[in-house]
């Protein structure tokens, strides 16, 4: 099984514009990143996906693999799409490129998925990760997944799910971790497929996939990310290095 990891890296950002480019202990963030799943030995090949020229030069003059999308992509799994488009390989793993802190036993129970998925059945895999916060149930930035009994994904929503109508029954709530690993088919079908009207309500590209009828395994973690999304993770990153 060729497997590699896909890591799309835009410039600009929202809530923190250039992030990926801020310092980090001598390095820039995705030049972190990058050399974290590189680390990992976990895939064939490691890519940074990027339309910036400036995060192109440098990951290519420290002499890593990158390429530069040719097409303006309002998401990461069709910038990772139009790279892969061609190539010989398998398995995708999108890294996101905030995270320099790779959870390598994540990453190694989300191929372990496909490859005991002999059948295949199995169209992608993400990460979830239980919330006991209401704070962290309650906000809208927290996208919340509900699974079947064997972990597919059946919904993912901004909103509370489920909603909690009987106070005296007990509820488990889930964070959707933005980790994938797609089959090359199911990514290129996404690809080629615009965009779905739930899709365009929550802002949630994976929700798509299941309006296309893909089959989406979740695997839960107990590990949280430590994604860099502002100037003050930006400092706490910078504690852990």
């Amino acid at each position: 099984m060729n497997i590699v990891a896909m890591i799309p890296a835009r410039y600009s950002a929202s809530r923190f514009p250039g992030k990926l480019m801020k310092d980090l202990g001598g390095k820039p963030v995705i030049l972190r990143t990058y050399e974290a799943t590189e680390n990992t030995n976990l895939f064939n090949d490691v890519y940074v996906v990027t339309g910036s020229n400036t995060i192109f030069e440098v990951i290519n003059n420290a002499n890593g693999k990158v390429i530069r999308s040719k097409k303006e992509h309002s998401c990461g799994s069709d910038r990772i799409a139009e790279a892969i488009e061609f190539m010989d390989v398998d398995l995708i793993i999108n890294v996101q490129g905030d995270e320099p802190f790779i959870d390598k036993d994540s990453l190694k129970k989300l191929i372990a998925v496909f490859k005991n998925d002999t059948d295949k059945k199995i169209d992608l895999a993400s990460l979830m990760v239980p919330m006991t916060k209401i704070e962290d149930i309650e906000n809208p930035n927290n996208v919340k997944v509900i699974t079947d009994r064997e972990d597919f994904a059946i919904y993912f929503s901004r909103n509370v799910i489920p909603h909690q109508r009987d106070k005296t029954e007990t509820v488990q709530y889930y964070k959707h971790k933005g980790i994938y690993a797609f089959r090359k088919e199911a990514l290129m079908e996404f690809y080629h497929t615009d965009m779905t009207p739930i899709e365009k309500a929550e802002k949630i590209e994976c929700i798509r996939y299941l309006e296309m009828g893909k089959k989406i395994k979740m695997i839960e973690t107990s590990t949280e990310s430590i994604g860099i999304d502002t100037p003050e993770d930006l400092e706490e990153a910078k504690k852990i290095i």
